[in-house]
């Protein structure tokens, strides 16, 4: 019995042990967006807290608030894009980019308007999310050049947010608006066209292979400590999309995270969030990015990326280099 008592006690500490070494990912988040539904889909599927890891939720305000937050080493992860991230290492932060979604925002147009290609746009109102560095917008400036007209200077800019925005096109205000997919997809729902998304403006502008615009973004010093933790969860992550796409129990989970009871929205919301898996992240999308790299620096004369000539090395992690569990 003695015996007995002592290997138990032997497990019980065993078990305490293994449960101290198990790692908390803060992950820093919007309260709203399409990484609640992931968060949500990991819940259901027993994934927000597993042998390797627990996570821990952290709201942040807004975007900026996040990226402050995880360069301060108040969370651990964030969803954010590229861009910033190599503008974030030329400047010294040992941080890196793993895609989370190919979805990109999209050009809609008024129902009203004959508007039917972008030097159609010339002499009218267009509304635009994310202000003048917004990355869809520089693009389609880039792609109105190749095309031999000055956009910036022949459309009538409103920069708002995308709440606004489909406001006053719905109000016809706004001859076309500029805005995130999530927005553009409720408006399609409702008879606005869509011109030109994100991955055609790209593919216009000779470049034929998407980069996913966002991604979870950490340090690598903090991932290299934490390797079987950061490399769960990317792997959980998958899970989770895959769920959302393929079981509908689970979708009707995320459902009234959408705040929308429009079949016709719901359905091209969940199209959209699946189209937007990633499904290939390698060479072909190293050299994409460094072709949109330098088409925004020129565009935004290094407003947007810095001053560093190329994409700097190191920005985006890829399978080859994922983190070794030895």
């Amino acid at each position: 019995m003695k015996f007995i008592s002592q290997i138990l006690l032997l497990l019980l500490n065993t078990s305490n042990l293994s449960a101290s070494e198990k790692t908390t990912i803060r992950l820093g988040i919007l309260p709203f967006g399409t990484v609640n539904w992931e968060i949500t889909a990991l819940k259901k599927l027993g994934l927000l807290d597993t042998t390797e890891y627990h996570l821990n939720i952290q709201p942040v305000a807004n975007p900026q608030a996040g990226k402050i937050a995880l360069l301060a080493n108040s969370v651990d992860v964030i969803v954010s894009d590229w861009i910033w991230v190599s503008r974030q290492r030329s400047s010294g932060f040992d941080i890196s980019f793993y895609p989370y979604s190919n979805t990109a925002g999209s050009l809609l147009i008024n129902r009203q308007s004959k508007i039917t290609s972008l030097k159609n746009l010339k002499g009218k109102r267009l509304g635009i999310a994310g202000g003048e560095l917004d990355k869809n917008w520089l693009l389609l400036v880039a792609l109105a050049k190749k095309q031999n007209f000055d956009l910036d200077q022949t459309v009538e800019k409103v920069f708002a947010a995308p709440p606004l925005l489909s406001q006053q096109l719905k109000n016809n205000n706004l001859d076309a608006i500029l805005t995130y997919w999530h927005f553009a997809a409720r408006l399609e729902a409702q008879g606005f066209p869509q011109l030109l998304d994100g991955k055609k403006i790209l593919q216009e502008l000779g470049i034929q292979t998407s980069v996913p615009p966002l991604g979870y973004v950490f340090k690598l010093n903090w991932a290299k400590r934490n390797k079987k933790a950061i490399n769960a969860f990317f792997n959980a992550t998958v899970q989770a999309k895959n769920a959302i796409c393929k079981d509908e129990a689970t979708w009707q989970q995320i459902i009234p995270l959408t705040k929308t009871d429009s079949t016709k929205t719901l359905h091209l919301f969940r199209n959209k969030y699946c189209q937007g898996i990633v499904k290939e992240w390698g060479e072909k999308q190293l050299k994409a990015a460094e072709q949109i790299y330098l088409l925004l620096k020129d565009i935004s004369k290094n407003r947007l990326t810095g001053t560093s000539t190329t994409l700097v090395p190191g920005t985006f992690w890829f399978p080859e280099q994922q983190l070794s569990e030895e």
